[in-house]
């Protein structure tokens, strides 16, 4: 194996003696891992176990997926903060290849069906259901195919909605997964946004495989356009990128449109729904392990103009 300063991802694995696996892999998720991977003394990897499914082993190390440039040692200090530990128990740093990371993702990405008619199929396996609405997608290196609480969370939200003719905004869209999801359920036009141009590559490529490429528009938040609003606002992103948001979001929602926030955990829902309070009325939370998605309603706001920019 390559060593880390020539090998393009860098893998940081923890033991999950001192706290739980699911602890391990919010703080790794929260200081920035592209992914993450469960696996026991056999070696033999779960990757984000898809909803409700826990791994059973007695003991299972945790490993986040970084890009080679991250400063491993700004990492290792978050991670200490989040767990309130120091040091960290049975830490260790390997470089990984490409080809390795892709490999490992393959071999355990299944089609996953969110909902009632929505289903994530990698594209070289047969949808279960042909008839359903089926997106195609690949592990890549944009995080986002379905496997994590926080997107199921949103793709179920997706498969519920009356998307026909809405207009959508994804906000921090990965692989584009959100964004392709809307499209494909009935929505008119969709913006995807990211601040990684490796993440709006991805998700052209995507959208590409989905023949929805002419319903996304794709760009950085500055080439958002200035006054637009839409029906449907959604942020899969961390609590603390959402709370700095917040007043952006209060502009970018119509009045009565929708707003879904996800990639919170629990123990921090209440800061975030009362960052959004002021323009937004939410309805019970929606939770699955110990991540929150929170669906709310943009208060009316009769008599301060504002443009809207026909999507």
């Amino acid at each position: 194996m390559s060593d880390a300063t020539t090998a393009p991802w860098l893998q940081l694995t923890l033991e999950a003696i001192d706290h739980a696996p699911e602890q391990l892999e919010d703080a790794l998720l929260q200081a920035g891992a592209l992914a993450v991977t469960l696996e026991d003394a056999g070696n033999q990897p779960v990757l984000e176990p898809a909803p409700g499914e826990t791994p059973l082993w007695a003991r299972t190390r945790v490993t986040g997926l970084f890009d080679a440039q991250t400063d491993i040692e700004v990492i290792k200090g978050q991670l200490r903060r989040f767990l309130r530990a120091s040091p960290l128990s049975e830490c260790r740093l390997t470089a990984l290849e490409e080809r390795d990371w892709v490999r490992a993702w393959m071999d355990h990405f299944h089609p996953m069906r969110f909902g009632q008619r929505l289903w994530v199929c990698p594209t070289g396996q047969t949808p279960p259901d042909p008839q359903a609405v089926n997106i195609r997608l690949d592990p890549g290196l944009a995080f986002g195919t379905g496997t994590h609480p926080t997107t199921a969370l949103c793709l179920e939200w997706l498969d519920g909605a009356d998307l026909t003719e809405k207009s959508v905004l994804d906000y921090g869209c990965g692989s584009g997964i959100l964004a392709i999801a809307a499209a494909k359920l009935g929505a008119r036009r969709v913006w995807a946004v990211d601040i990684d141009p490796q993440a709006l590559l991805a998700s052209d490529d995507n959208a590409s495989e989905n023949e929805v490429e002419d319903h996304i528009e794709l760009t950085s938040p500055a080439g958002l356009p200035e006054g637009l609003r839409v029906d449907i606002l959604l942020a899969n992103i961390l609590a603390g990128v959402l709370v700095r948001l917040a007043p952006t979001f209060g502009q970018r929602v119509k009045p009565g449109g929708r707003l879904v926030l996800s990639g919170i955990l629990e123990s921090h829902a209440d800061a975030v729904q009362t960052a959004f309070s002021r323009d937004f009325t939410f309805g019970p939370h929606q939770q699955r392990e110990d991540w929150v998605l929170l669906a709310g309603v943009r208060r009316g706001t009769a008599g301060q103009p504002h443009q809207t920019v026909a999507g």
